[in-house]
């Protein structure tokens, strides 16, 4: 036995062998340490010498902390002690030490292993139909209609929900209840915001995108920190984190271990429960094919299942139609496909605005941008054959994770001119308001039955600007595109990340009743009555 010894008790202890962090070691970290009291500790013994270039960062990721780190040559073992959270010894205790510096050989990206996540859940057979619902006839929504973009602040006692119903510590039957009373405030500040067009705030989402993993038949959700092992670049990945004003150990990815199947509604549920408490036109928001596709694919786990991220894109254009048929069986006025990561494609830079902006996309570009958006254009095109373009949009934007403009992509919508006027979609949801999104004139190209629902506001800024200014965006909007073709909200939702809300949600309900006052006042100075 080794002399040394830590300068504090652990209060458990377990020996990890030869795993590392991407072949198991992770999940037996997080059952030891689930179960332990704030303060803590847990010993992790481990003779696999990538644990201690790991394990660090995998700590500060997940704001736990590393007290202290015992190297044991003669043994070929490490031993680390793990705080679960932020450690404060006790008065009567000595300090304790700075933590040992752990002598394992740095790996550059050539050296890096790609182990095979573990995984925890059994392949099942995924779900297929062979006949679809009729679609039902919706709401039109008239030009100059003000639309929420479809996040909402949540209440922190829905946050909590959110989290134990992903922990798997609330059922979901008590978890949509609580969720269905928040849709009711979220609804409520709608009406008296004066919008047109409704959502129900996706307050049963963790995020705007990764959700549907937990709805997926052979997906699971796993902590983005978890995803260190399986990265190129563990520094990189660290620090693009930590760019994020999103709470890394909070946010959850999607992990593929089998043939993709919808075995229920992916966000029919939400329309469903919204259409039933209001006579608004409802809106609701999917995630793109694209998206889902660089999002879900992942070589180390992934690849179980399918050859290929394009073999996967199949499967996820399947039941994305799938989930299409729903909604226009429920009579969903509009359904919003939202694209963000195509502008990483064109603008993303590694310097905080880069190809994390939408916590998720990991892989590096497969090909050149022309092929990266061909590629999202045959996604897109195949999701939306043979639908009513009516009820369709595509939403782009440049990120909102931070209210720091700095932060955020740069860039305007001239690239993807070609691919909008190709898309079945007959409305182009957009970010506008803020100079980093270009002119108006960079759309010119479009087709002329397409409408543009114009972000007008931009809902980062935490105070409302001047009407006039709002004024002056719808009339330049008109003037561009004609009056029967523009639709009106924020740039881009008030809170894409649960955790991570870009303003109050009484600050949300003031910029959409600004945007309708603004709307009011510009049809007064036009003399129209609407």
């Amino acid at each position: 036995m080794s002399s040394k010894s830590h300068p504090y008790p652990p209060h458990t202890s377990f020996d990890g062998g030869d795993l590392d962090c991407g072949n198991g070691l992770l999940l037996l970290i997080r059952q030891h340490i689930d179960p332990l009291d704030a303060g803590q500790l847990l010993e992790i013994v481990s003779y696999e010498p990538t644990v201690p270039v790991d394990l660090p960062s995998w700590c500060r990721l997940t704001s736990n902390e590393l007290v202290n780190v015992i190297e044991e040559p003669e043994q070929g073992r490490w031993r680390f002690l793990v705080s679960k959270g932020p450690f404060t010894a006790q008065e009567e205790d000595a300090p304790a030490p700075a933590p040992a510096q752990p002598t394992a050989k740095k790996r550059g990206k050539k050296t890096r292993k790609r182990p095979q996540m573990p995984v925890t859940q059994e392949v099942v057979t995924p779900t297929v139909p062979t006949e679809f619902p009729a679609p039902a006839p919706a709401p039109k929504i008239a030009p100059l209609s003000v639309l929420t973009m479809g996040s909402w602040p949540r209440k922190p006692w829905l946050l909590q929900a959110v989290h134990e119903h992903l922990a798997g510590r609330m059922t979901e039957d008590a978890f949509q209840a609580t969720a269905d009373d928040a849709v009711e405030l979220v609804l409520a500040a709608q009406k008296r915001a004066g919008v047109d067009v409704v959502t129900d705030g996706e307050m049963r989402r963790d995020n705007y995108s990764s959700f549907v993993a937990g709805r997926l038949q052979n997906c699971q959700l796993i902590p983005i920190t978890d995803l260190l092992p399986y990265v190129d670049d563990p520094e990189e990945f660290e620090r693009e984190l930590r760019a994020l004003d999103v709470p890394a150990g909070e946010v959850r990815h999607p992990a593929v271990f089998g043939p993709l199947g919808r075995d229920k509604p992916l966000v029919a549920h939400e329309v469903r429960y919204l259409q039933s408490i209001t006579d608004a036109p409802v809106k609701v928001c999917l995630p793109g094919p694209y998206l889902l596709t660089r999002t879900m694919w992942m070589e180390c786990v992934s690849d179980r299942a399918y050859a290929s991220r394009e073999e996967m894109a199949a499967d996820i254009v399947r039941v994305l139609r799938e989930e299409l048929h729903e909604l226009y069986s429920l009579g969903t006025a509009l359904i919003q496909i939202d694209e963000p990561v195509l502008t990483e494609v064109v603008y993303g830079r590694h310097d905080g605005g880069g190809r994390t902006f939408m916590c998720g996309a990991l892989d590096e570009l497969a090909g050149s941008t022309d092929d990266e958006l061909a590629f999202a254009q045959s996604l897109l095109a195949q999701v939306t054959e043979g639908f009513d373009p009516d009820r369709l949009a595509l939403h782009v934007c440049r990120g909102n994770w931070t209210t720091d403009e700095s932060a955020a992509l740069e860039g305007d919508f001239a690239p993807f001119v070609d691919l909008f006027a190709a898309l079945n979609v007959g409305t182009l949801t957009l970010e506008l308001a803020t100079p980093r999104a270009g002119s108006l004139d960079a759309l010119r190209g479009i087709r002329e039955d397409q409408r543009v629902c114009v972000g007008v506001l931009n809902q980062k800024q935490q105070a409302l600007e001047p009407t006039e200014d709002v004024v002056a965006r719808i009339a330049a909007a008109v003037e561009a595109f004609g009056k029967d073709r523009v639709l009106l909200s924020t740039d881009c939702g008030f809170a894409t990340f649960a955790d991570n809300p870009i303003v109050a949600d009484t600050l949300a309900q003031q910029q959409l009743a600004q945007i309708v006052a603004a709307r009011d006042a510009y049809l007064q100075q036009a003399g129209d009555t609407q």
